[in-house]
């Protein structure tokens, strides 16, 4: 039963945590777009003068 006395806050903080986490990414616009980052992994990147690849 003691245990549940410091279990329970610290839940309750990391809860509080990872909820302030999210708001800041979503305020961030770290999920405005999410689907240009998976197609632009695939687009090849444009050619340099002097490549001799």
């Amino acid at each position: 039963m003691t245990s549940l006395l410091l279990l329970v806050p610290v839940s309750l903080v990391l809860l509080g945590l990872a909820i302030w986490a999210f708001v800041w990414a979503v305020r961030g616009g770290q999920f405005d777009d999410l689907d240009a980052p998976s197609i632009d992994v695939l687009r090849d990147d444009p050619a340099t003068p002097g490549d001799d690849d």
